[in-house]
Order: structure tokens, then C-alpha cells, then sequence
């Protein structure tokens, strides 16, 4: 598969402070990539590296083949990094005018890219009219008048409504479906796993997993326990050979599992040890599970 874009060990400190450590990871032609991890993580520096706006301190990284150079390979590349910032007094039409201007390409995929974003009945409206959802749905529209083959967006649905939400990933989803490369950044774990195919999470600048999304979730699950004699429980729980950790929250017992156990051959096991159960639930691990263990771990 083509590669799009390689990061090796791209570090970036402001004074003393890290803001990204030793960054590897490479983002290969028709997937959807997410950078996640919380505010101050690393994730916008990271992005802000590799579209040239901001210098590293160490490492390297290359665009496509590593034979382009990054002025030109950002002709092939839409970004959105910052708010939109469109002339208020002008239409939509108007506005994407000035960017293919701007860009040095012609005007005819504007209709087309309004139509992909859903704005196409809304060109003509002022841009001062527009809702923070509908103008974040231009800037993306603005990102594709160059038919880029990656798409960068840095946290695309912040401070959006729930509908606002909801049409940002379905046009991103649209977008790739139709062969786009796309990277996001966002610290919403929903986002990722509704809209990614593969995820690179990272914590105070480094990563602490990069891969498929549905890998990470594919873990053997958890159990959620309750029980009267929770620390006889709990002992067990911590030498038993399929139980990798557990953690204890409002009386509700999760225990990770190491390898595949079901939940009637558990509680048999337990009852023969006279540990008896008020609550056994077998579930499987979410991404948000999973990304609480990595940064809890770390």
C-alpha cells in the first residue's frame, strides 16, 4: 500500500518543555488516522511539524516517496489546523473563489466540493450568516477545491452541537469512502471509534499505541463483579492466570482478561473457591477502556 506520509522520531520541545517525544509512526494511501490523546498531548504540534508551520527539534519526516519536497508535496495535501477564518461580508462561492485564487487553481470544483460538505444550497448566503457547524463544513470544502490525497483536520468537531457533530463525520466518512487519505486529531475517544480505521494515541507527546482501531478493541473483554467478600475476592482475582489487572469503582469490580475465560466457567471456579457472586457481566472492551489503561499505565 502507498505510504502518505513517515514520521521517525520527531521530537519538538519548547524550552523545557516536551511537547512531542521521539514521534514514529507512518500513515499508509485510504485510511482514516486518528491522533488521540488529551489537551496538551501533542497532537496539534505534531501536525503543526509536518505541514511546515511549525519547526522540530529533532527527527525528520517525509511526504509520498521522501523524493518530493515538502513545499511540494503540500499541494497534494488540504489541511485544516486553525478556525476557519473566511471574509465575513462575502458568500460561500465568493470566499472559495479567493482560495482557488489563493491556491493558483480554477474555480470549477467549487460547486462540487459545497455539494460534498451539504452547502451547496446555502453558496450564495453571506458567510456571517452561517452556523459554526456550516462553517466548518466550508473550511473542509475549502481543504478539497485541490483534490488533496490526504485531508488533515485538528479536532474538526469542537464546540459543535450534537447535529453539527453528526454531519462532520458523516461528510469525513463520505470523503473517504471516495478514496481520500484522511488525519484527525481529537481527544474525543467517540470520534476515533466512530470515524477511524486506525488510531495513534499519545500522552504528554508520546505514543502509546499506534494501530487498527478494531485490533486495540479486540481484546478478550471484562468482567464486572460485585460481591460481599470483595477482598477475598479481589485476592484471587490477583493470582488468577487469565486476569490481567482490575480496578474498583463504586463497589463494581472490572477485571481485564488476559485470555478467554466465560463467564459460567468463572463463576463455577469461584464458588468452588466459596467466593459467591452478586453481579457477573461479561463484556467487551471499548476503546475507551482501552485508552484508560494505556494512560493509566503510563
Amino acid at each position: 500500500m502507498e505510504t502518505i506520509l513517515t514520521i521517525n522520531n520527531l521530537t519538538k520541545k519548547y524550552g523545557h518543555l516536551t511537547a512531542v517525544k521521539n514521534l514514529s509512526f507512518t500513515i499508509k494511501k485510504g485510511n482514516v488516522y486518528g491522533i488521540l490523546g488529551p489537551n496538551g498531548s501533542g497532537k496539534s504540534t505534531t501536525l503543526g511539524i509536518v505541514l511546515n508551520v511549525v519547526n522540530r527539534t529533532e527527527g525528520d519526516f517525509h511526504w509520498f516517496d521522501g523524493n518530493t519536497t515538502t513545499h511540494d508535496a503540500l499541494k497534494k495535501v488540504g489541511a485544516i489546523i486553525e478556525r476557519p477564518n473566511f471574509y465575513p461580508y462575502m458568500t460561500a462561492y465568493q470566499n472559495l473563489k479567493l482560495v482557488c485564487k489563493i491556491k493558483g487553481i480554477t474555480y470549477d470544483k467549487i460547486e462540487e466540493k459545497l455539494e460534498v460538505v451539504g452547502l451547496l444550497d446555502r453558496m450564495h448566503s453571506k458567510f456571517r450568516t452561517y452556523s459554526l457547524g456550516m462553517k466548518q463544513r466550508l473550511a473542509i470544502a475549502s481543504a478539497l477545491l485541490n483534490d488533496p490525497e490526504i485531508l488533515i483536520l485538528d479536532e474538526p468537531t469542537n464546540g459543535l452541537d450534537p447535529q453539527g457533530i453528526h454531519q462532520i463525520r458523516a461528510i469525513i466518512k463520505h470523503i473517504a469512502s471516495k478514496g481520500t487519505t484522511i488525519l484527525l486529531a481529537s481527544h474525543l475517544l467517540d470520534e476515533v471509534e466512530k470515524v477511524c480505521s486506525h488510531v495513534v494515541v499519545l500522552r504528554k507527546g508520546e505514543k502509546l499505541y499506534a494501530g487498527r482501531v478494531d485490533e486495540m478493541i479486540s481484546s478478550n473483554g471484562f468482567f464486572e463483579l460485585k460481591c460481599d467478600d470483595e477482598t477475598s475476592l479481589l485476592n484471587y482475582l490477583k493470582t488468577h492466570p487469565s486476569i490481567k489487572n482490575t480496578k474498583v469503582e463504586d463497589g463494581l469490580i472490572t477485571a481485564f482478561l488476559e485470555s478467554p475465560i466465560s463467564a459460567s466457567a468463572f463463576n463455577k471456579e469461584l464458588l468452588s473457591k466459596g467466593i459467591s457472586l452478586l453481579h457477573l457481566v461479561q463484556r467487551k472492551e471499548s476503546l475507551e477502556e482501552q485508552f484508560l489503561q494505556l494512560t493509566d499505565n503510563n
